[in-house]
């Protein structure tokens, strides 16, 4: 049954008339009959008959218009329920991220939201192929992805995606490395030189494989690494170089990174969510707050030298 055809039930139980319910609604007499007669094709029983020019309710229709009373009053409370939902500031909110937005923004955000009084979140950390970072958005409010500069956009009929930063990728090695001496490197420098890499499918292969066609030779993949922190560690402690990225690369005096001259190195950091998710308050808090903090990490001065360089 539509609610709409009970309610005009009811009120014709408690106006008297099909022209009174019209006045009140703000609708026309005809509609009001055509609505309660869709109404009654649905029942065994007749619910309303002619005394006199006015149709009243049949005893079947006084009960059913009773019963619409707790109905209506279920879908009111029903609503406000979703209301106070969507407008509860304290409503917990989850987030994912890859490893090194998680390293680097889940402790800031924790902190700012326990210090402004902000909602509390729960936070995972999520290491998938960049393909797969929009399925995310079914099992967590806030999903913080990654994709290189040139891969395709992120699939926006579907999902909100609200940026957050570019970051430049850099080449990292250690700081006795030959190379480090150096201020801007080529892909023929690079190509020469074993590499750490990411697993297949994840972002920053692409950048390698841009190093390769440029430099007209394969490059010596040693290891295959996908946390940033266990690369730069390795990085530090031997000849292999690894990309890593510029704003999130924690500093370390064993480290250097150093710019590609010839390649576009970078990558887009952004929040994937679902569009209705952004309707309740508590996550529209959260993510004001990581938009803050990204643009506190782009902005802050970089550490010095020889562990940083400033080019982006």
């Amino acid at each position: 049954m539509d609610p709409h055809h009970l309610r005009l039930l009811r009120e014709l139980g408690e106006r008297g008339s099909v022209a009174a319910v019209a006045r009140a609604l703000h609708i026309t007499p005809s509609a009001v009959s055509q609505q309660l007669n869709v109404l009654q094709r649905g029942a065994p029983v007749p619910l309303t008959e002619r005394s006199g020019r006015r149709l009243v309710l049949t005893e079947a229709g006084r009960a059913l218009a009773a019963a619409a009373v707790e109905v209506m009053t279920a879908l009111d409370r029903a609503s406000r329920a979703v209301g106070d939902y969507l407008d509860a500031p304290g409503t917990p909110v989850t987030v994912a991220a890859f490893h090194s937005a998680g390293l680097t923004w889940f402790a800031p955000l924790i902190t700012r939201l326990a210090e402004t009084g902000g909602p509390p979140v729960r936070c995972a950390d999520r290491d998938v192929a960049q393909a797969d970072f929009p399925a995310l958005v079914g099992d967590y409010d806030l999903v913080l992805a990654h994709r290189l500069a040139h891969s395709p956009p992120w699939p926006a009929d579907r999902l909100t995606v609200v940026p957050l930063i570019h970051e430049p990728l850099y080449v990292a090695m250690a700081a006795t490395h030959p190379l480090a001496a150096r201020d801007r490197l080529t892909a023929a420098d690079v190509s020469a030189w074993p590499w750490i890499s990411v697993h297949e499918g994840f972002p920053l292969t692409g950048v390698l494989t841009a190093i390769e066609a440029l430099a007209g030779r394969a490059l010596d993949v040693r290891h295959r690494i996908n946390e940033f922190t266990v690369a730069a560690s390795v990085a530090a402690a031997g000849e292999a170089l690894a990309l890593l990225p510029g704003h999130t690369t924690a500093p370390d005096p064993r480290l250097v990174l150093r710019p590609l001259a010839d390649v576009r190195a970078g990558r887009h950091i952004d929040v994937l969510t679902r569009p209705e998710t952004l309707h309740r308050a508590s996550v529209r808090a959260v993510l004001d707050a990581l938009r803050a903090i990204a643009a506190e990490t782009v902005a802050g001065p970089p550490p010095p030298p020889p562990w940083w360089v400033g080019a982006t």
